[in-house]
């Protein structure tokens, strides 16, 4: 199984089978510089959730219904909701699936990356932009968390490891 990294500036690592989230302890707004693919943007969020294959039926699919939800309401439409599997990627999948948790447009802050995915080799740069509260944490382990105040520079990509699989016979 694929696994996420999160590699602080500093030179500290966190590992993630199923996802990590990036963003501030409370319930409070997450402030944070992001850049993928040449592209950098500040943003104003309840933080960005970063997944593996194997983490893409948990919080990650909680964040695309709600935000297909949310669309469809706003629309009018009320489209049926997709089967649970339309989200579902492949458990080996090399790749690493993003979204920006409440995405917050103002003078101050872009809403241009908020959904996406990693191909192997690339990363996704957060510079932090909190004083205090900033975190990054694993698989919903909120105790076991690496500090990510500013200036912290965090590069998510795919790890160098993987996670073996074994199912009982």
């Amino acid at each position: 199984l694929a696994m996420v990294a999160a590699r602080l500036d500093d030179g500290q690592e966190l590992l993630a089978v199923n996802d990590l989230f990036i963003g501030a302890r409370s319930h409070v707004s997450a402030r944070y510089r992001l850049e993928l693919r040449g592209i950098s943007e500040n943003h104003i969020s309840s933080g960005i959730i970063v997944s593996t294959g194997a983490g893409s039926t948990g919080w990650l699919q909680s964040v695309v219904t709600g935000a297909f939800r949310v669309t469809s309401g706003v629309n009018g439409r009320h489209e049926p909701e997709p089967p649970l599997d339309a989200y579902r990627r492949e458990w080996s999948s090399n790749k690493l699936y993003f979204a920006v948790r409440e995405p917050f447009p103002s003078r101050a802050s872009q809403t241009r990356i908020v959904f996406g995915t990693l191909e192997p080799g690339e990363s996704l740069q957060i510079g932090s932009q909190m004083a205090d509260g900033g975190v990054i944490f694993s698989d919903g382990v909120e105790a076991d968390h690496l500090t990510f105040n500013s200036p912290a520079l965090a590069t998510i990509a795919l790890a160098d490891r993987h996670a073996n699989l074994i199912v009982p016979a």
